[in-house]
């Protein structure tokens, strides 16, 4: 199908990508119709898509056309909070205050004291990280820290792999065992799923690991209910019996890993009966797991980022990852772990992102998963924040200090939103965004092997600017003079990749604009680490990692127990950890001011065993409050099996605004940080629970 690109109140079909957090990166053909989205399809011939769509993305033009969309630029009247009130002015006008109020903070306080907050409420890479890093860079402000996701984890498995890579998920169905580790598939991936599904069919068990009886682990064969946090003990049990029971490939051992042996030593401390009381399993399912993953090839682990959520998520996925070299899994096309395929592109940041505008001193950095305190207490002072592709009062963890920070009267904020979010309650200024559908850009993909152009299927509605443009003009207001402040979206677009990589061979920016998508010129059917060759400092699978050494880090994997449990008293008073997954109809807070999804979730739940329930006279469907030191919100039980004795999970995430009682759960959450790579630790968070 050609892809072509209605001008605004035409009609027609235009290809499109997905740009929401989610790693299936969906192709889609957009119908348009006098001007307006009318119906959103996955694109058929886009093998990853396969024609298609999850619920959220399927009603796409309601969101598109919500009426609560932000058309204009506004500035707050009035106190800043929920129930703030706004009023209409130009572009200029906006573009002019922010820029002499930044002109100001910088030559009063140093332009460090301008933070700017984003993350990956637009994927693509013009949308994600383009011509506002360039602006921040130059402008000279501090520097962000994107942990809130994925950063634990991916310095993890990077520590064993070398890299974000693993084996092709198009070649999961010819795997005979597939593990969903810390993965709910059928909701967050649901591609993958179709996938498993077909290897299923084609003779594959599956096995689900996670504390809940997820979608996808109650269509599994087998579902192992750990307790959060505990997945690297897990995995180290999983050795112990490899190792103990002679269950390993010794030759890819030998020509391909590095530190087995120190490894060996590590892993025999983890005896199948001590991981069974650390994980709140039996016996006999580490010991059944071990041999059923051993025996049965090709293997394949398919895991994902929820595991990273507690304070030692980092050693989760290094653990993890080292799995398949213990058995030779790697040897199969269908073989081996995959956690994210995103380090697969070659992505050409430094041209997007323009780092060398900097200046010579580097700006301080601030962590975005401690943005409540860092308001509240950072030295020298945040002065301004520039928020942008996320929602911080409803997603940081801690809300209740989130809330005290945005609420200075001295902090100068702007947001750039397609909706009045939570955040955007706190705005002085806030700015029309464009959906997707009304910009180009180009994505990459975390969960599957596919470069793709997202068109523009209509105008800007209202004054709506894509990310790009915005920056662009600011550039201009505080008189940035630099040629790359001129680069137009496609021209970023074509310094997007590094074109001349054997990984692009064959492709262009022009043939990729034509064609809408192309697969990474990657052998189908190939077993990456077949013959080793993995993308570490020594080319082999690290068990030993000389650059966890190096960052002071343990260099072998190892169990760190969730933090709140090693404060016995703590734990004492509030006796259950607390999981937040997304709701199935939310994408984070994405979708979640939609009537259609609200009206499917009902309100905010809770899920609790029946002998928590019990316990605490808590009866199905009845109202409760979640607390702990740092807050409280409130919820609906729901009491079910699914969820296992000693775990509460709420699923998220809500607006603030549009909960109950004014809160969600990062209420209760906590700014503590994981074992490496400054992430988030939403799953590592003792509670109790009442009825009300």
């Amino acid at each position: 199908m050609a892809n072509t690109s209605p001008m605004p109140g035409a009609s027609g079909t235009v290809r499109g990508a997905c740009p929401h957090d989610c790693p299936d990166t969906c192709a889609l053909d957009v119908t348009v119709s006098d001007g307006r989205v009318i119906k959103v399809a996955g694109a058929a011939d886009h093998a990853p898509t396969a024609g298609v769509l999850c619920t959220k993305v399927a009603f796409y033009p309601e969101r598109i056309h919500h009426p609560d969309r932000l058309l204009h630029p506004l500035r707050r009247v009035g106190a800043k909070g929920p129930g703030a009130s706004f009023e209409r002015i130009t572009w200029e006008v906006a573009l002019a205050t922010i820029a002499e109020r930044f002109r100001r903070i910088a030559a009063e306080s140093g332009a460090e004291a301008i933070v700017p907050y984003s993350y990956a409420g637009n994927s693509g890479l013009l949308g994600y990280g383009s011509m506002d890093r360039r602006f921040f860079h130059r402008l000279g402000a501090a520097q962000l820290d994107r942990t809130i996701c994925a950063s634990a984890g991916a310095m993890g498995y990077r520590a064993t792999i070398g890299a974000s890579v693993g084996f092709d998920a198009e070649s999961v169905v010819d795997a005979r065992l597939i593990i969903l580790w810390g993965t709910n598939s059928v909701v967050s991936n649901l591609h993958f799923w179709r996938l498993a599904q077909e290897a299923r069919r084609r003779g594959a068990r599956l096995i689900a690991i996670d504390p809940c009886r997820t979608a996808t682990a109650e269509k599994c064969d087998q579902h192992v209910a750990l307790l959060p946090g505990t997945d690297s003990a897990l995995a180290l049990g999983l050795m112990h019996v490899l190792i103990r029971d002679e269950l390993l490939d010794a030759d890819y051992i030998a020509r391909y890993t590095l530190g087995f042996d120190a490894l060996r030593e590590r892993a025999l401390q983890f005896a199948p009966a001590r991981v069974a009381a650390i994980c709140g399993i039996s016996e006999g399912e580490i010991e059944k797991l071990a041999h059923d993953y051993a025996s049965t090839s090709p293997a394949a682990i398919r895991t994902n980022y929820g595991i990273n959520r507690t304070a030692g998520g980092g050693m989760a996925l290094r653990a993890i990852s080292c799995l398949p070299a213990f058995t030779g899994a790697w040897r199969y096309p269908a073989g081996g772990v995959l956690l994210s395929t995103s380090g697969n592109y070659p992505v050409d940041t430094a041209a997007l992102e323009r780092p060398d505008l900097m200046p010579n001193s580097a700006p301080r950095t601030i962590n975005m998963s401690t943005i409540g305190r860092d308001l509240l207490h950072a030295q020298p002072a945040i002065k301004a924040l520039f928020v942008y592709n996320s929602n911080p009062v409803a997603i940081a963890p801690q809300s209740a200090e989130v809330v005290r920070g945005f609420a200075r009267q001295d902090l100068f904020t702007v947001v750039h939103d397609l909706f009045q979010t939570d955040t955007a309650d706190y705005a002085d200024i806030l700015l029309p965004a464009t959906s997707h559908m009304e910009q180009l850009d180009i994505h990459k993909s975390y969960g599957h092997l596919h470069i793709q152009v997202n068109q523009p299927a209509i105008a800007p509605l209202g004054e709506a600017l894509p990310n790009t443009e915005l920056f662009r003009r600011l550039a201009r207001q505080m008189g940035f003079s630099d040629a790359c402040f001129a680069d137009d979206d496609e021209a970023l677009c074509r310094q997007a990749f590094d074109w001349s990589d054997p990984r692009l061979a064959g492709l262009s920016w022009e043939k990729l604009k034509a064609d809408g998508h192309a697969r990474l010129n990657l052998p189908r059917g190939a077993a990456p680490f077949a013959d080793g060759g993995f993308p570490t400092p020594s080319g082999k699978c690290e068990f030993y990692s000389q650059s966890m050494l190096s960052q002071g880090l343990d260099p072998l994997p190892d169990f760190i127990a969730p933090r709140e449990w090693r404060q016995s008293t703590l734990a004492a008073e509030f006796p259950l950890a607390l999981i937040t997954p997304p709701a199935r109809n939310f994408l984070n807070t994405s979708f979640a001011n939609s009537a259609r999804f609200l009206a499917q979730e009902k309100s905010p739940a809770v899920h609790l065993h029946p002998a928590d329930a019990s316990a605490r006279g808590i009866a199905n469907d009845s109202p409760v409050r979640i607390f702990n030191r740092r807050g409280e919100f409130r919820a609906r039980a729901i009491v079910s099996e699914r969820i296992r004795p000693g775990v509460a999970m709420a699923t998220s995430i809500w607006w603030r605004k549009l909960s109950p009682d004014g809160r969600n759960c990062n209420e209760v959450t906590s700014q503590a940080l994981t074992d490496m790579g400054g992430g988030a630790t939403f799953y590592d968070c003792l509670v109790e629970v009442a009825a009300v």
